[in-house]
């Protein structure tokens, strides 16, 4: 989501808005920014394979498809009901993929998760709210599972936290170890699991 927060009230309805010109407000489809930040963070998870994912946040669904590929069962959400409509015609062909509209992190999923990937969602949120989206994350990663965040650095106009902050708050909270980090000027990326094991030492080759 980047660039495009505004001074306006973050609701189901302003998001709606940005959908209506466009299945793809955010041109995850064509940006290479967008395009290169989905292949790092497929990339960086350390299992090849995950059996129950969750995704909040997920837009147009471009990472979601991506997500589909790597997980056993994929449950996938959004605040904006254009969103969800979008989302769900670009999952038809994954019958293991539950798309549902939920306005995290009032409501929020109440089943265990070995992967939970927020990905350009947190800074839309204000401090208190991030607590409380940590607080869920918490309650539903399974033991040993991974929580992946990754956010625009950037300053973003009506938006209280940026992306280091977001990513600072997540670290100190989760208090799980930190398995990855990529960082670069405009992107924050963060891995956090209990199995600090490597891909090769998880592979036995290490």
């Amino acid at each position: 989501m980047s660039d495009h927060c505004t001074s306006m009230r973050h609701t189901p309805e302003y998001f709606d808005s940005l959908f209506s010109g466009s299945d793809d407000p955010w041109q995850f489809k064509s940006r290479w920014y967008e395009l290169r930040k989905r292949a790092l963070t497929l990339a960086c998870l350390p299992a090849a394979r995950y059996m129950n994912a969750y995704e909040p946040g997920c837009a147009n669904g471009e990472l979601s498809a991506d997500l589909a590929e790597r997980c056993e069962r994929l449950r996938v959400s959004d605040g904006s009901p254009k969103a969800v409509a979008v989302t769900g015609a670009r999952m038809a062909g994954f019958p293991h993929v539950q798309v549902m509209q939920e306005w995290v992190p009032l409501q929020w999923p109440d089943e265990p998760f070995d992967l939970i990937v927020v990905s350009e969602l947190a800074y839309y949120l204000s401090a208190e709210e991030l607590d409380a989206l940590i607080a869920r994350i918490l309650a539903s990663l399974s033991p040993g599972g991974t929580v992946l965040a990754c956010h625009w650095r950037r300053q973003i106009e009506g938006c209280a936290l940026d992306g280091d902050e977001v990513h600072r708050r997540l670290g100190e909270r989760l208090a799980l170890p930190h398995l990855t980090q990529v960082l670069d000027p405009d992107l924050r990326l963060d891995v956090w699991c209990h199995d600090l094991r490597s891909v090769a030492q998880r592979e036995g080759f290490a």
